[in-house]
This record gives C-alpha cells, structure tokens and sequence, in this order.
C-alpha cells in the first residue's frame, strides 16, 4: 500500500523558531558578481543572499542579465492567448491533456487541497522534451512535448525564448545558493541536468468587486519546489511574516522577485525559509505575472547538507525523492489529478 504526503503549506515557513527581528520589506540583492570572476564581490553578494534566505525566504535580485526584448514577447504573447475566445483555449485544457502543459481555466488550481479554487487563468510550460523521451513514454505527466496554440504562431518562439533565459538564470541562482550555504558553486550542478522547471503564463481579472474590495487571485500557499523566478506586472503579491503581518511585494523595475520554496527549506535544514505568500487583486487592471518554478532533477534524493547540520541541530527530514514529491503536490494542487490522491510513492524514503 502506497502513502503520500500532503502539501505543507502555509505552515511549512513556521516550523523554524528564530529570534531575528521579524522582516517588514523585501530585501534588493544585486546579482551582477555572478556573471564576473571577482571571487569577492562574490562573496559579499552570497553573504546578503543568505541572509535574505534566512530572514525573508523572499528578495529582489537587480543585474540579472535578462533582455528586456524577452520580457515583453512573453508578455505580449501571454495578453494575446488570454484574449482568444473560451472555445479556442479549451482546446489547449490541461484537463484534457492528462500531462503537465496547457491551458489552467479557472477553477483548476488550489492553493491547497482544503482551498477555494483560485481566481486566475495560467498557461502551463516546461522543457521542451520529443515524444520519444523515455520519461514521456514511462508515464511521467511532468515530461514530454509543450503544447502550443496553432492560432498564434509567434507564441512558442517568444514565449520559450524567455523560457530559456530565466531557466539560465535559475541555474546562475542555484550557483549563487551554494555558495550562501558554503559550498562549492557547482555543488548543485549534477541536480538539475533535466530538472522539473515550469513557467506558468497567469492572467488575474480585474477586481469587479463593489468600492474595489480585495478579490483573492491566490490563497495563502508555500510553494513546493527549490525556488520561484517571478516577474509580474502589477501589485497584488503580498508575503506573510512571522507576526502574520502582509508585506506588499510590489514589482520593482529592472528585478524579478526570488523566493524560497519547500524543497529548498527541506535541502537546508528549515535554514532557508519557505514563506506564505497569496495575490489579492485590488485593480480594475488586468495583472500578469510569470512564475518559473525551479526544481530539481525528478531522480535526485534531497537530505540535509553538510552545512546546514550539526551534533546540536541534527537533520528534521527523511531524504525525499524529488520527482515524487512534485507529482504528490500536484495530486493535491491540480483538478485533474485529484484522483491520484493517496496512490502516488511516497517521496519520503526511509533513512
């Protein structure tokens, strides 16, 4: 008999006491030292970024060195999908299309198993994988072929050209993360040679509530993999601290807003925090924003680092298979595999 385990959610940021003064804004860390050979501006930068990890689990990154041409073809893409017709769209139902890509009407998508479905379109993107990849053919519905909207023939090439940017910018993050954790740069590299990355394309309505009262986008959630990339085109994202005050995370130009996700607290002890956040909608304008979710390979095995454990604060977590652990999340996440709830493996195996 199979077990699962349920999403942690709003409670995963809470589980890791601390005596810091709690946060009231979003720290800016300037990225640019990991794209030149200065080892100590390098380090100087890591230092900040771990701080931010430890103390928010959410901050600003500037310099990050992605053109702003690629920025505004996802954008421009993203209004012209969400602007077709219901009919054309739900051609592209991920609903019906069984496997992680497509079209995210609303309604498909919790915060949590126990939530209001949230009040948002996405569009769903991952590595671009044949038809023929061995993982597609085994099943898996993280992998195997995009889905693409015929109507609109500059959709792929704008939108996975910004795929591929951000993904390489996830890749220069996770650099940056091990060397905040003290390890060497390329220690996460062999983790994330296929990982389960996707970028979610979210179209949030304008608020057509009576005086313009707060319209919930997202409930209050944790996100589950490493880490999250978020550009966004309006105000709504807030964050929630340890005094369970919200933070406003508005969009500051020329960053993306980074946050810490479940498996990254996890790989870290509860060192780095993972930290609730939701989207209420207070405009009558249209708000887009584009999370990419940075995970690791769907074999790799998260324990506690080395560096994050100690004969005083020994590992709080069994190793976790991180592919099962995703497919668990989504069971619990995503409409069309709730079936699937409790007949997944358990990710977490035994030590």
């Amino acid at each position: 008999m199979t077990e699962t385990v349920k999403p942690t959610h709003v409670t995963a940021a809470h589980s890791k006491t601390s005596n810091a003064t709690e946060f009231s804004e979003i720290p800016i860390i300037d990225l640019a030292p990991m794209f030149c050979n200065d080892s100590e501006a390098k380090k100087e930068m890591a230092e900040k970024l771990r701080e931010a990890c430890v103390e928010v689990g959410f901050f600003y990154i500037k310099n990050h060195e992605i053109p702003e041409s690629h920025m505004l073809g996802v954008r421009k893409q993203t209004e012209n999908f969400f602007q077709l017709s219901e009919k054309v769209k739900y051609q592209y139902d991920i609903n019906k299309i069984k496997r992680h890509r497509g079209f995210v009407p609303v309604g498909a998508l919790t915060a949590g198993p126990d939530e209001e479905p949230d009040q948002q379109e996405g569009y769903e993107i991952a590595i671009e994988l044949p038809d023929d990849d061995p993982d597609y053919l085994q099943g898996s519905k993280l992998f195997g072929p995009n889905v693409w909207p015929t109507e609109l023939p500059e959709f792929q090439i704008d939108v996975y050209t910004y795929f591929e940017s951000v993904f390489q910018l996830g890749c220069k993050l996770f650099s940056a993360f091990a060397l905040a954790l003290n390890l060497p740069d390329d220690y996460f590299a062999n983790e994330i040679t296929k990982p389960i990355a996707q970028l979610r394309l979210l179209y949030y309505p304008p608020n057509q509530k009576e005086k313009l009262a707060p319209q919930m986008g997202i409930g209050a959630h944790t996100d589950y993999e490493c880490f999250t990339i978020l550009w966004q085109t309006e105000p709504g994202l807030q964050v929630q601290n340890r005094k369970n005050e919200w933070i406003e995370a508005t969009p500051i130009d020329g960053t993306f807003l980074v946050n810490i996700g479940d498996m990254m607290m996890r790989w870290t002890n509860n060192l780095f925090r993972s930290t609730p956040h939701r989207v209420v909608t207070r405009t009558l304008k249209e708000r887009y924003s584009f999370p990419f979710f940075f995970a690791a390979n769907y074999e790799t095995i998260v324990s506690c680092l080395e560096t994050c454990t100690n004969n005083h604060y020994p590992p709080m977590y069994p190793p976790t298979k991180f592919g099962y652990w995703v497919e668990n999340m989504h069971a619990y996440s995503y409409v069309y595999r709730h079936d699937e709830r409790g007949k997944l493996p358990n990710p977490e195996l035994e030590s």
